[in-house]
């Protein structure tokens, strides 16, 4: 008989796959208060127990799995989980969000995450039930793809988290897979594979998971239900044409990355773009559970039924590579999920290597707009063979070794995201200074500059303010978990945001943006967090716990060396000028990161002071 569980749920599994021992954890109180959930308390429980220096791909390194605070309460868009640890490609903090369904397993099988610490000698999968975890053989699913595995392990009480031959051959930057969703940024897919860790698998099931305050929990719940169905950007644009939503502003405002973001514009584009492929691919919806927005789709490619590649696919491995054939990305995307690579880095990757080798860096048959050879190249990636093995360190070890650093579009090492912060200055200075490497997820500024015109693209009046503004939302966003995509709705929609003309919002955040970001209405995700857990807090306390979240994170990168020398673009951003630009810009990140770390009160080497740590309360637990 089913049981009912209400609140976030405490109990975490540690599992040492090096003795084979699995203990329990309980959440404390304090901790949940500070770090809420998901990417929050994820970031804290590794705090705690993973020491800096230890390799990422060493059994010292652990693997966290941390299901949103929301997962199985039925709000919309709140089936995500998060994973964290230390990245193979680059040497720092990677955390990652899915929404595919082996998180909701992991919660209704009354957990409230799980960490994997050592390493095992032979392959092995991690079973989990009401019960706790135990440890099984895997021999039989190593060398198989994540399709093939997952026809092994997913049944109708089943669902698994694992790993293709990329993460078994340490592919830098391997991803995770759960149903047709990833966890992909960050090598977390090559962690798994040091581990020998073909895949953890969750029996759900055994507990209905349930607001602590119901009526409160619906109440938020039916308001953010109605802000999105009635948002243009969730309700039209996401809805009918999926993220490729934004192949054509991007390609008109000039930030699309073109042959590796040496262009940020092409006439071609508008062949990969949202609107023509639901035109020609006769697409339909195949979504995270529970979804309202529904960006997710997937269409008939020649015959196939294949998922329809999200924007950063598509551009990465379409425009970035000169490559505008739908058909030929749907299957480099496809290529990608079944062996498990991550298809931003990628390519990333991908692009610099094929400048590289136009320029005679690298001895490589592969040239800007050959799609025939890039399936080919990325099998060899996933398996290790020929210089596929070198091009699955990334480019960021791939130019130091060889040259053409200047064209490696890369911070941190991490390959960056498909929008050209030449185009888009608040994006630029979010790429740089963002925790993970150049990642959109950490401050969508793209949004507020070039689609909403709300702030000039090209100055750098109000930047830093609203970068950190936004670093510290998403971060709340990914501790409760919901979809980040909810932030057009949940903020654009209440009344003062919705009826304020364009004109006046405009000014506003442009000139006096510490007051336009206090008249931002975020509630829905307060009173969601509130009715869920029954933990009350104010609009104020729960962004103070989104601002903890990501200054720890900095903390813990600065533990493992990291410094503000790594806050910096590509030179090719800062130096050369797109040629679709007329004005011929360059990012002037030298004049944007200082005042930055000023209004965040890091240090001019970009790293928190003590009065920060302490006002908040990061060592305090």
């Amino acid at each position: 008989m089913t049981q009912e569980f209400t609140g976030p749920g405490n109990r975490i599994l540690e599992v040492d796959l090096s003795t084979g021992k699995v203990s329990i954890y309980q959440v404390k109180d304090k901790e949940r208060r500070l770090y809420l959930g998901a990417k929050g308390l994820g970031l804290k429980l590794l705090f705690d127990r993973l020491k800096p220096g230890r390799a990422p791909l060493g059994p010292d390194n652990i693997l966290a799995i941390m299901p949103g605070v929301l997962l199985g309460m039925g709000g919309p868009c709140t089936g995500r989980f998060h994973a964290l640890a230390k990245s193979p490609l680059t040497g720092i903090i990677s955390t990652s969000s899915c929404g595919g369904p082996f998180g909701l397993a992991l919660r209704t099988a009354g957990w409230g995450g799980i960490l994997v610490s050592g390493s095992s000698e032979k392959p092995v999968y991690i079973l989990i039930d009401e019960h706790g975890a135990s440890i099984h053989a895997a021999d039989h699913l190593w060398g198989k793809s994540t399709v093939e595995t997952q026809d092994v392990l997913d049944d109708e009480k089943q669902s698994s988290l694992l790993i293709g031959p990329a993460g078994e051959n340490l592919v830098r930057y391997a991803n995770v897979r759960s149903g047709k969703r990833f966890l992909g940024r960050g090598g977390l897919g090559a962690v798994m594979g040091a581990k020998k860790l073909k895949a953890l698998v969750a029996c759900g099931g055994a507990y209905r998971i349930a607001p602590v305050s119901k009526k409160e929990y619906k109440r938020a719940a039916k308001r953010g239900s109605s802000y999105i169905a009635r948002n243009e950007m969730s309700a039209v644009r996401l809805r009918n044409y999926g993220t490729n939503s934004n192949v054509n502003p991007n390609n008109r405002a000039g930030i699309l990355p073109v042959k590796n973001f040496s262009d940020g514009r092409d006439d071609r584009a508008y062949q990969i773009s949202g609107e023509m492929v639901k035109d020609v691919h006769t697409t339909r919806f195949e979504t995270c559970k529970p979804c309202k927005i529904l960006c997710g789709h997937k269409g008939n490619y020649g015959g196939k039924t294949l998922a329809v590649p999200e924007y950063e696919t598509t551009a990465m491995l379409g425009s970035n590579l000169d490559i505008f054939d739908r058909q030929a990305i749907a299957e480099f995307n496809e290529l990608c999920g079944e062996l498990g690579l991550d298809t931003i880095s990628t390519g990333g990757t991908l692009g610099w290597a094929m400048e590289a080798a136009e320029k005679g860096l690298i001895d490589m048959d592969l040239r800007f707009g050959e799609q025939e050879k890039v399936a080919e190249v990325i099998a060899d990636i996933a398996y290790g063979r020929g210089f596929g093995k070198e091009l699955g360190l990334g480019c960021r070890a791939l130019s130091e070794k060889y040259g053409g650093q200047d064209f490696a579009m890369q911070v941190k090492g991490l390959e960056m995201a498909a929008y050209d912060p030449r185009g888009s200055f608040g994006q630029g200075l979010a790429y740089a200074v963002a925790n993970r490497g150049p990642c959109h997820l950490s401050a969508y500024l793209v949004a507020l500059e070039n689609y909403f015109g709300l702030l000039k693209p090209d100055t750098i009046r109000a930047k830093p303010e609203f970068v950190i503004f936004f670093e510290r939302l998403t971060c709340c966003i990914n501790a409760l978990q919901t979809c980040q995509f909810t932030m057009y709705s949940y903020t654009l929609e209440p009344l003062l945001s919705k009826y304020t003309p364009d004109l006046i919002l405009g000014l506003l955040m442009q000139n006096i943006p510490k007051l336009a970001i206090a008249l931002i209405d975020f509630s829905t995700y307060t009173q969601l967090w509130n009715g869920a857990t029954g933990i009350r807090m104010s609009n104020r306390e729960f962004l103070q716990a989104g601002d903890r979240i990501h200054v720890l994170e900095r903390y813990m990168n600065i533990r493992e060396g990291g410094t503000g020398s790594e806050d910096i673009l590509p030179l090719r951003l800062t130096k050369e000028p797109l040629p679709c630009d007329a004005e011929k810009k360059t990012v002037p990140i030298d004049d944007l990161v200082p005042r930055y770390y000023s209004l965040r009160g890091y240090d001019q080497n970009g790293a928190p002071g003590k009065n920060i740590l302490k006002k908040l309360k990061i060592n305090e637990v």
